[in-house]
């Protein structure tokens, strides 16, 4: 039991330290199917079929994790030092409101009318009456929080996700969410914010409090006795996966 429970607080960790980590939010897995589902075994040292360019993987991977090692996950650490909880809170809050106007987007694509008016009206109120989205208000009235990207809306339409690939800066992705990447770098809001500077220090301090949103799940992972880049892989799939197919239940 304790195995059992240490392994899915690894999955866990995995899954949270990706979605803060990534940029965008890509998705992998076949829409209709179990393939995704079946082609993954978390942690698994066998060479995975859908991991054909493992060798440049694996560099990609180590470059992405030194530049961890050296300077966001050192900044993330400083972050969270210097300022209090409320604080991160409330920037972690402002950057998720504006992502609910992609998240809207991405429902509506997919067919998904009631979600996207709910994200729709998660952004108004968190908006009008959270301070600018400094307060999630939508959430504790009982509008949930969804994550969509164009990469599950392509995979909802029934493209298949290709092989696993892993960007650098960007990490852990397949083929159909590399393509779908561009689209959600234009297709957030904040990438028309002007002028230039300000956007560019806000997509910097969005990043670094992802990074230390997620520093207890990382070391947790850190600590594990496991190839970092097979876990990380595998739970990525699985994770994507497990998105995918929920948008065809």
């Amino acid at each position: 039991m304790k195995l059992q429970n240490s392994s899915a607080a690894l999955i866990i960790a995995a899954s949270l330290l990706l979605s803060a980590c990534a940029t965008t939010a890509p998705s992998s897995g076949q829409a209709g199917t179990g393939a995704d589902s079946t082609a993954v075994s978390t942690a698994s040292t066998a060479r995975n079929p859908r991991d054909p360019f493992e060798g440049f993987n694996r560099a990609m991977f180590s470059f992405n994790d030194t530049l961890d090692r050296v300077a966001l996950k050192p900044a993330a650490k400083a972050y969270q030092t210097v300022l209090p909880s409320f604080v991160q809170t409330g920037i972690g809050n402002f950057f998720s409101n504006i992502g609910d106007v992609w998240n809207a987007a991405n429902n509506f694509l997919q067919g998904k009318g009631t979600e996207g008016m709910n994200d729709v009206f998660r952004f108004g109120v968190n908006t009008v009456f959270g301070l600018g989205g400094v307060l999630d208000i939508a959430t504790e009235a009982g509008m949930p929080k969804h994550q969509e990207d164009f990469g599950q809306t392509l995979g909802t339409w029934g493209v298949k996700s290709g092989p696993y690939v892993v960007l650098p800066l960007f990490g852990s992705s397949t083929l159909r969410d590399t393509l779908a990447t561009p689209i959600d770098i234009y297709g957030d809001p904040w990438a028309y914010v002007y002028p230039v500077n300000v956007r560019n220090t806000g997509t910097v301090l969005r990043l670094v409090d992802k990074r230390a949103s997620v520093l207890d799940a990382g070391n947790l992972i850190e600590e594990a006795s496991l190839d970092k880049y097979v876990f990380f892989r595998d739970a990525y799939l699985q994770r994507r996966a497990s998105q995918i197919n929920k948008e065809d239940d």
